[in-house]
Order: C-alpha cells, then structure tokens, then sequence
C-alpha cells in the first residue's frame, strides 16, 4: 500500500519541474509541427489529430509519473530555530 501511495502521491523537486516543463514544451511544440506537416502534406486531419493525440500519450506517459530523474534535488528545509525566553 506505501508503494502506491509513493506514486500517486508525485513529489518532485524544483529542478524537475522545471525540466517536465522544458520537455514539455519542446515536446508539444515539435509536436504540433509535425502533425501539421503531415496532415498537410497527406490532406488528411485524421492523421494530422492522430499524430498529435500519439505525441501528447507518449508526453504524458514521460512526465507524469514521479519518475526519480524528476527528483535529483531535493528541497532541504532548515531546522527550527529555539526561541529564547
């Protein structure tokens, strides 16, 4: 049961959000270009969707889970400080 919870649960870093980020957008937008190319280039919008929607499952399937490269930094909280009285 710790396990699934560990993996619903998606901690990751700042440093791997940043990078999900950056693969994200790459992703999406070279994405977009090449369906477009293709869906011109064939006349086609099924192809031109399908090839998106393909693009999009495989971006989906490399960054949501909280895969340990996405957490290579992680946050160090400093200790509480005593009060003095």
């Amino acid at each position: 049961m710790d396990s699934l919870q560990k993996i619903f649960e998606g901690r990751i870093d700042f440093e791997g959000q940043k990078s999900v980020e950056q693969i994200t957008r790459i992703t999406l937008i070279g994405a977009t270009i090449v369906s477009f190319i293709l869906g011109f280039a064939l006349q086609s919008l099924r192809v031109t969707f399908s090839t998106f929607g393909l693009a999009a499952i495989a971006l989906f399937l490399v960054v949501l889970p909280p895969w340990p490269m996405f957490n290579r930094h992680p946050v160090k909280f400093l200790s509480p400080k005593e009060k003095k009285r």
